[in-house]
């Protein structure tokens, strides 16, 4: 197990341009496989489920220098594990959310850095922001000064073909271009979270910055 992951991040690797941070989603993924990928580089895991997560951070906190980032939806009554356990959340999908993760970063003296998960295109299996609802919400986003509002976040709608995919990830770099340009005191637009296994390519090429990628390195997983 551990030279074939191994040799899937190295080609991995070798695709994404240095400025892409490469984040390995351990959904339903093995400690022993995460070792795996550790030996083989990777500092940044990603996890879907605040419980599942918990375990594995039990399990691995000799290796130090993991950063962790949460990149499932988060319901606001677990918001206050998240803080506590994530260094990262990509999904901040909501004003609501974006509040209580404010009070909660000022109650637990931490600060964290978060991705703002848009929809592009319309998607009733997804949760996130319009791109309406993003803009009017910007000055009240802005007003949250203990959250680190890093950039955006999107996943594509099922059923896309490339020039689709291709075009939505252009639109999400244009958005976070626009926003940037407005210069707001505490939204930074420095990333953007988007491309996963099936399409990572082609968010590279649209200008993301950070992959989440679980497929593509650790096999298919069970449903």
């Amino acid at each position: 197990m551990s030279s074939s992951i191994s040799v899937r991040i190295t080609n991995i690797r070798a695709s994404l341009p240095e400025s892409v941070r490469l984040i390995a989603v351990t959904k339903q993924v093995s400690t022993e496989a995460m070792r795996c990928a550790y030996e083989a580089g990777i500092r940044d895991f990603g996890e879907s489920r605040i419980q599942q997560a918990a375990k594995k951070q039990v399990d691995l906190q000799d290796l130090p220098d993991i950063t962790w980032h949460f990149i499932g939806h988060l319901q606001t009554n677990k918001a206050k594990k998240a803080v506590e356990q994530f260094k990262w959340i990509h999904s901040v999908d909501s004003l609501k959310l974006a509040q209580r993760l404010d009070e909660l970063a000022v109650e637990l003296g931490v600060s964290p850095l978060v991705c703002l998960q848009v929809k592009i295109q319309s998607d009733p299996s997804k949760s996130g922001w319009t791109v309406p609802q993003l803009l009017a919400d910007l000055p009240k986003l802005d007003s949250y000064k203990n959250l680190q509002i890093q950039g955006l976040m999107t996943i594509p709608p099922l059923g896309l073909n490339d020039s689709e995919i291709l075009n939505l990830y252009n639109t999400t770099r244009q958005l976070a271009k626009e926003i940037r340009e407005q210069n707001w005191a505490n939204i930074k637009m420095l990333h953007l979270s988007m491309g996963m296994s099936g399409d990572y390519p082609l968010a590279v090429q649209a200008g993301a910055t950070m992959v989440r990628l679980g497929t593509i390195m650790f096999g298919e997983r069970s449903p």
